[in-house]
């Protein structure tokens, strides 16, 4: 779906969805509880929906009516080969591998999209030493993927600067094991917020971790006790409409933790922290460190461009190995409307312009790249028509219609 966006400011009320974050961790604590749960406030986003396929071919019942969601964790897990379609998930992905070879499943783990060709490398190195079996079944990606065996405690090394969804993937699954495990960080970890996230949920399900100064003691023989648990807002998501008060718009936006531990929580700090003129733009510039706060990058850039000084994002570079090259595509996209945007090895440098100018920008099939040339188009002299704006479908599925309810003004002009 492409569409045209007509400039203008938003105004009006947003309940945002729930945090995609929060909701893969509560499905998956909820599929490997002895009992049922219960699951309230979840989005119904592509992404959560692969989370729940999965676990459903798992051995977990889930029903589901609207935004509540009913889980009977896995009693037995299934004997014969199954096949787990994270779509274009990573945190499915990523989060299952190591469950999926704690319950000992012999399983083929599938994908679309950019996600065969995301990294595994922590799980390919380190889970055939505790007695996987785990090969892709090609040599130019890594879905299709194979794996057999059960999985083995011990100690884990990963790198704490690639992916937190590594370290999220074995909290959740040692527990299930019988012996004691240690992961233990090679580097400082990045994207603290999610694992403390993950953390948090495991306390809930009466599932205890205990941090040390290498990384995480997890003990074995862990039972996961059932949740009654309502899904809090998503800061990531919620960033945009924030983004767009900064820039003008006026709106109010429901549904958010207040003490959250979301790491896109940040965004509050970052914008409140802006310094204003007497006509209301914004005077000063953007620094901004972005290794626990990825998802942010996008419409922190859209901002950047607005501020009335030269801004820089750094600390990105795993920006690339999302659903498009991030860095790439944002730079590509606002720089089609009018922006001066240029890349450096892990991050962007945005010089300041007055307006967008309107044009044609590609999502590259990325929800965050398709919601942030949205909130350009508030601060823009033209229209802005967004390739693949159908891309919101992965994480905010009511996007374009909670944009026209707030008075933006969407014409679809192709189905492709």
């Amino acid at each position: 779906m492409n569409c045209v966006i007509e400039p203008g400011l938003l105004e009006g009320t947003v309940s945002i969805p729930a945090s995609k974050s929060a909701a893969h961790r509560a499905l998956i604590c909820a599929a490997l509880a002895k009992g049922t749960s219960r699951l309230t406030n979840l989005s119904d986003s592509e992404d959560i929906a692969a989370t729940i396929g999965a676990l459903q071919q798992m051995g977990a019942k889930i029903t589901r009516t609207g935004s509540s969601v009913t889980v009977t964790g896995i009693l037995e897990p299934p004997t014969q080969p199954i096949t787990l379609d994270c779509g274009e998930s990573g945190s499915t992905l990523r989060f299952l591998i190591p469950v999926a070879a704690a319950l000992g499943l012999t399983c083929t783990i599938i994908g679309k999209g950019r996600l065969p060709y995301r990294p595994l490398d922590a799980y390919l190195r380190e889970l055939p030493k505790k007695g996987i079996s785990i090969q892709p079944e090609r040599q130019d990606a890594l879905l299709p993927l194979h794996m057999s065996g059960k999985l083995q405690s011990g100690v884990f090394q990963l790198e704490g600067d690639v992916s937190s969804q590594y370290l999220t993937g074995l909290l959740l699954a040692l527990p299930l094991l019988e012996g004691d495990s240690r992961l233990e960080l090679t580097s400082p970890l990045e994207s603290a917020p999610y694992v403390d996230m993950t953390a948090a949920l495991l306390r809930q399900a009466g599932v205890p971790t205990e941090k040390t100064p290498e990384g995480y003691r997890i003990p074995g023989g862990g039972v996961y006790h059932p949740l009654s648990l309502a899904i809090e807002g998503d800061y990531s998501q919620a960033a945009f409409f924030l983004t767009a008060n900064a820039l003008g718009s006026h709106v109010r936006v429901d549904g958010l933790g207040e003490n959250s531990c979301q790491g896109d929580r940040k965004i509050v700090e970052i914008l409140r922290e802006l310094c204003y003129t007497k006509e209301n733009t914004i005077a000063s510039g953007l620094s901004v460190y972005a290794a626990d706060i990825p998802d942010l990058v996008p419409v922190l850039t859209v901002l950047a461009c607005l501020c009335g000084k030269p801004s820089r994002i750094y600390g990105a570079k795993r920006l690339r190995l999302k659903e498009s090259d991030r860095l790439a595509a944002i730079a590509a996209a606002l720089n089609a409307i009018g922006g001066q945007v240029s890349q450096t090895e892990d991050g962007l440098e945005i010089q300041p312009i007055a307006a967008f100018t309107g044009g044609t920008a590609d999502s590259c099939g990325d929800h965050r790249i398709a919601m942030s040339l949205a909130v350009a188009a508030t601060r823009s002299t033209a229209p802005v028509t967004i390739l693949g704006a159908e891309a919101v479908r992965k994480s905010y599925p009511d996007f374009w219609s909670d944009y026209q309810k707030l008075g933006g003004t969407v014409h679809v002009i192709s189905l492709e």
